[in-house]
């Protein structure tokens, strides 16, 4: 019989669970020694607690290999004499041993789940604050998936390897040394007959496991592709429905979960097999230990007590093999789910500038000076862009897609660090202002609108926390957005669901107006604002942009270009440069570019 209890998780379950994340194999760390060695940084304050487990778990060993011997000892020193008092004291003693040992087992397992589960939320939450201060460009060339990945599976691969196999995996090195040195103790002829047993239970367990793994590599496989078209089913539902779709999208499920049936049936049949191979070969040391063990018997050379000691070490002999093959794959999982984690906390913060000083008071007058910049090398999106916008003055920015607008709004902002030339504001670079400090004198509503799952007001409030419910409602009123938000169910107390899809375009849109009207910030980007608003509404929101812009330097990309006209400045930009600039009305009379997208909007005819 066993002391130990089988602690190896479920492969499916696992798998299962981070099918998604890394289809297609099972990743092995490049460099595990510097993995480890700051994984164990974040399991370092907790020196006392770690060597409280290691001598809990070599205590609880120690008795589980106590056991054995006793029933030896019963055997031969107490059964055989017929000694009912002294068989009633080991068995009392045996009692007390497994009661310790399962005692301490569990003791040592409950410290190592709560330091693990410190330690780990440590390191998940040092992970999410990180990315918080990443560059806006890290995450043009890095898909969100993959941070979600790390924040989900390689944390919890870590979680199962540091909590669940840290204790199985030194009990079960000490339990197998432990066993060979006890069973050469005892009788050096039988433990050499062990050994003959061994190799064989190590060349089956390393050859299914390897099937094993191929099996379930697989499975990650067909679970990264059924999870794929699941999320591309429930994202576009609407089309789907739109164009009558549902039956292909379901027959296309049915395939590929008919995939991840087969594959975890397979994967499943070959982990499962382990076990009863493993029992197989426990049954041989059985025989092996009780033809050779009788024999020396029959010769006196050995106690029967000792036979039956030698026949229980051996059934233990199978349970820490089999541990230390499922281990295997764990801790490889979590030491390269280590390294992929320590990558991102790698990259330098977008905030670490210790030159950087705060911006003017009252930000005003803004000027670029031979600004140049290109997303991808070679391939410039704004070339030697000069130009001054006045404190207070309203700057409007037209041009065709990809002409470059946005990108000016984003180099100001410094979502991304200009090549070359200079930003200044009131004379100070804004390169010499610290993010945080210039990023509260700007209030942006952007084009594509992002609002958070939450109530309107907390949406509202988004950019102010301190704000007062009666100012947030202001700021509403003032940006056209009360009248709806009160026919809401449970009006400025609504809940939004995910990105606000309970909401109309033009909704949320005045939503993100709202929350910049209560921010009241020093310089406004009004990035296509109006962009997703009927007209009717657009009339009445002039009027608060009107307000909201004056004594402000106001930026505003419009493609509609009726919305621009009391600009004080219009620059028209084309691949990267200024065409064109003036008013809307001089702009008319030179009869220029500025003048065909005008007629063409409003004439549908170009000059």
């Amino acid at each position: 019989m066993s002391l130990q209890q089988n602690n190896a998780r479920n492969p499916l379950a696992s798998m299962r669970h981070r099918g998604a994340g890394n289809p297609g194999r099972i990743e092995k760390s490049r460099n595990p020694k510097e993995a480890l060695r700051r994984l164990l940084g974040y399991l370092a304050p907790f020196r006392i607690k770690l060597v409280t487990v290691s001598l809990l778990v070599i205590i609880y060993t120690a008795l589980g290999l106590a056991g054995p011997y006793l029933i030896g000892v019963a055997i031969d020193q107490f059964i055989a004499a017929k000694n009912v008092a002294g068989l009633e004291k080991i068995a009392l003693l045996m009692l007390l041993v497994y009661l310790f040992f399962n005692l301490f087992q569990l003791i040592a397992g409950w410290i190592m789940a709560s330091l693990s589960q410190t330690a780990l939320k440590q390191l998940s939450g040092d992970l999410f604050a990180h990315i918080q201060t990443l560059p806006v460009s890290y995450f043009d060339r890095n898909p969100s998936g993959g941070l979600m990945s790390r924040l989900t599976n390689d944390i919890d691969a870590i979680n199962q390897a540091v909590s669940q196999n840290v204790t199985s995996l030194i009990a079960s090195v000490l339990s197998l040394a432990g066993v060979l040195v006890v069973m050469f103790l005892l009788d050096a002829w039988l433990a050499l007959a062990s050994l003959l047993v061994i190799p064989l239970m190590i060349w089956f367990t390393r050859f299914v496991a390897r099937y094993t793994r191929k099996g379930f590599r697989e499975l990650q496989k067909q679970l990264g592709e059924m999870n794929s078209v699941t999320e591309e089913a429930i994202s576009g539902l609407k089309v789907i429905k739109a164009f009558r779709r549902q039956a292909e999208v379901i027959e296309r499920f049915r395939i590929h979960n008919d995939g991840v049936f087969k594959a975890a049936v397979e994967a499943n049949s070959y982990a499962l097999l382990l076990m009863p191979l493993t029992n197989v070969l426990g049954n041989l040391f059985v025989i092996v230990i009780a033809g050779f063990g009788g024999w020396l018997a029959l010769k006196d050379l050995v106690s029967v007590g000792v036979i039956a000691t030698f026949i229980i070490y051996g059934q233990n002999l199978v349970q820490p093999l089999r541990q230390l093959a499922n281990m295997y794959n764990a801790i490889q999982a979590a030491l390269a789910g280590s390294e992929r984690i320590f990558e991102i906390l790698d990259i330098p913060s977008e905030f670490v500038a210790p030159s950087e000083s705060g911006p003017p008071e009252k930000a005003g007058t803004i000027r670029f000076d031979q600004v140049s910049f290109a997303y991808d090398e070679g391939t410039p999106v704004v070339r030697n862009m000069t130009f001054t916008a006045e404190a207070g003055k309203t700057i409007a920015l037209v041009g065709p897609t990809g002409a470059g607008k946005t990108t000016i709004i984003n180099l100001l902002t410094r979502f991304y660090e200009l090549q070359s030339g200079s930003i200044t504001i009131d004379g100070t670079d804004i390169r010499r202002i610290g993010k945080e400090a210039l990023r509260r004198k700007l209030g942006l509503v952007l084009q594509d609108t992002f609002l958070f799952s939450g109530t309107v007001l907390e949406n509202i409030r988004f950019g102010q926390l301190n704000a007062t419910d009666d100012e947030c409602i202001r700021a509403a009123e003032l940006a056209e957005a009360d009248p709806f938000i009160r026919l809401l169910p449970q009006g400025y107390n609504t809940v939004l669901s995910e990105r606000a899809g309970n909401l109309s375009q033009g909704q949320r849109q005045l939503l993100a107006i709202t929350r910049v009207i209560l921010l009241n910030p020093d310089i406004l980007i009004l990035d296509e604002a109006t962009s997703s608003i009927d007209t009717r509404t657009e009339l009445r929101i002039q009027k608060a942009l009107l307000r909201l812009m004056a004594g402000r330097t106001s930026f505003v990309i419009v493609h509609r270009l009726s919305t621009i006209r009391d600009a004080d400045l219009v620059l028209v930009i084309d691949n990267g440069t200024i065409v064109e600039q003036g008013t809307h009305q001089e702009l008319l009379e030179h009869q220029g570019v500025y003048f065909n997208l005008y007629m063409s909007q409003f004439k549908g005819v170009a000059i």
